[in-house]
């Protein structure tokens, strides 16, 4: 009973896990990259250590050690890798530092040099140790984590709809980084708003290119579905914003219902009403990623100061192809109508009526819609990645429910001019060495 009940429960579990929209694989090929621009970083941020002065005695021995300075830095050995429970690991070994500082040695017998040279060294390693470590780990949890907060995990995509990239679980390293994100769209409005996740899970299985992106049907159906919620996808064009070619045509077409209804109302200004009427769908399949549409159009005239004169209302079925690409860290959409026809819901006598009406009516969208459309779909959307930080070289590959990008990696900013960017105030503030007597010469050394 113990067993079944186990077995229930893990099914039961399985069945409300949530499936992700979006999943990002971060593959060893990243990391060189990424451990140069880090190296870089950490130098940077350990030449700028303040080291105390060191003063004191020992036996007739007087020192005063002062203004040390790191002036070189050389981390010769590193290794970054992934390693399963803790997920990136930094190793470096043989690193050297040149450090530049004042003395003042008073000591009362000679036949020292051996003495002073071992003591000076095994004090500036001691402070070295002193101010290394948490210069570190200061500059991994704090500074690197200031970059990782440039992720966008819940925010909006323009006015009226936003995205929620919030981890699903705890990353998955292997020879690889995994990570699931919930990958859905909202609507602003409705911020506690959310499409159940009923598509095919995306899989990620290639490790050639540094990053894999993979986006399910289900991350473009709540794009679509929070924009239709929110009242975007309808289009009213009056009057002079109608074609001409298409005004005339639709006022031949309906003169006969015009002078019918209203024959006052033969001059006025012309109404085209498109509005979707049901959220569009996204079917991706390894020939390539369709939507599909439907609409109702309405044809009516406008009188100054009168109720409008609805002519004529039917339905529009279109489909349009859409290709990805990711430019910079943006998915962006390029779409195309393919295929489109009009009927009527009242009559198929109707339908028959409205065959002339089609090629126009494609005309229209193609020249007067579908522009709109893609200069709002190829502004495209954030993915996360830390700011300064983008793809290029990107290879977008369908299958059946999902498709998959992959690319490489580029800094478009140094790590250092992102992280001051987002550095935290207390952490800007820097102790300034203590001054030395103007007496004293410099001396340098290497630990």
């Amino acid at each position: 009973m113990a067993l079944l009940r186990a077995l229930f429960l893990a099914l039961l579990a399985g069945a409300h896990a949530e499936l992700p929209g979006c999943k990002i694989r971060v593959t060893s090929k990243a990391l060189e990259l990424v451990k140069q621009e880090g190296l870089r970083f950490l130098e940077q941020e350990l030449e700028n250590i303040t080291i105390p002065d060191l003063r004191g005695r020992e036996g007739h021995f007087y020192y005063n050690i002062s203004e040390v300075k790191v002036t070189e830095l050389q981390l010769t050995s590193s290794e970054l890798h992934f390693q399963p429970e803790q997920e990136l690991t930094l190793q470096i070994t043989n690193a050297s530092f040149g450090l530049r500082f004042r003395r003042q040695l008073l000591y009362w017998f000679l036949k020292v040099y051996d003495f002073l040279s071992t003591f000076i060294t095994s004090g500036m390693r001691f402070l070295l140790n002193q101010q290394i470590c948490p210069v570190l780990y200061h500059a991994g949890m704090v500074l690197l984590n200031s970059l990782l907060d440039t992720v966008p995990v819940r925010s909006s995509v323009d006015e009226l709809v936003g995205i929620d990239y919030s981890l699903l679980k705890d990353p998955v390293a292997s020879s690889n980084l995994d990570m699931e994100f919930r990958g859905a769209f909202f609507p602003l409005a409705e911020g506690n708003w959310s499409l159940p996740n009923q598509a095919v899970e995306p899989q990620l299985q290639e490790e050639e290119r540094m990053v894999y992106v993979a986006f399910s049907e289900f991350f473009f159906d709540s794009a679509m579905e929070s924009y239709f919620r929110a009242g975007a996808l309808q289009l009213s064009l009056v009057g002079d914003e109608v074609p001409h070619d298409l005004d005339m045509l639709l006022r031949a077409s309906y003169f006969g219902s015009i002078v019918l209804l209203s024959p006052a109302v033969i001059d006025s200004p012309l109404k085209l009403e498109l509005r979707v009427t049901a959220p569009p769908r996204c079917t991706i399949k390894p020939s390539g990623t369709t939507i599909t549409v439907t609409a109702s159009v309405t044809i009516a005239m406008v009188p100054p100061n009168q109720p409008e004169v609805q002519l004529s209302s039917m339905i529009m079925d279109a489909r349009l192809s859409a290709k990805m690409a990711l430019r910079g860290k943006a998915l962006r959409t390029q779409l195309d109508l393919r295929r489109f026809r009009i009927y009527s819901n009242q009559s198929a006598l109707e339908s028959l009526a409205l065959i002339p009406l089609q090629a126009p009516l494609k005309a229209m969208l193609q020249i007067g819609v579908m522009p709109m459309l893609n200069e709002r779909t190829w502004r495209g959307v954030q993915i996360p990645l830390p700011e300064g930080i983008n793809f290029v070289r990107e290879v977008v590959t369908n299958h059946a429910g999902f498709l998959t990008i992959g690319a490489d990696l580029h800094f478009a900013k140094g790590l250092r001019e992102v992280i001051e960017k987002n550095r935290p105030a207390n952490a800007r503030d820097a102790q300034a060495p203590s001054a030395p007597p103007a007496s004293t010469p410099p001396s340098t050394a290497a630990v």
